[in-house]
């Protein structure tokens, strides 16, 4: 992965994690820094998930890889969210 590909998958990373939080229902308890930080690793994680698998270069939108980045996303979320309600 390139450099320009890290600093796109952070932009995108932010637009993720909110969508991320959107997708998972219910009230979340956790703030929107972490939530932020999980759809910056989910897009990094997805990028990587779909380069390899062959669908992250496609012609037009990346519809496949948003679909992972945006399903790690809202798994996370889910499980950040867990975590800080049992404690």
């Amino acid at each position: 992965m390139e450099i320009s590909g890290i600093i796109s998958a952070i932009v995108i990373g932010i637009i993720i994690g909110v969508l991320g939080r959107l997708v998972v229902p219910g009230r979340q308890h956790i703030g929107i820094v972490l939530t932020i930080l999980v759809g910056i690793v989910a897009a990094l994680i997805g990028s990587a998930i779909a380069h390899a698998f062959g669908v992250a270069d496609t012609k037009g939108i990346d519809w496949i890889e948003w679909l992972i980045q945006i399903g790690l996303a809202a798994l996370g979320v889910a499980a950040l969210d867990r975590s800080r309600v049992r404690r």
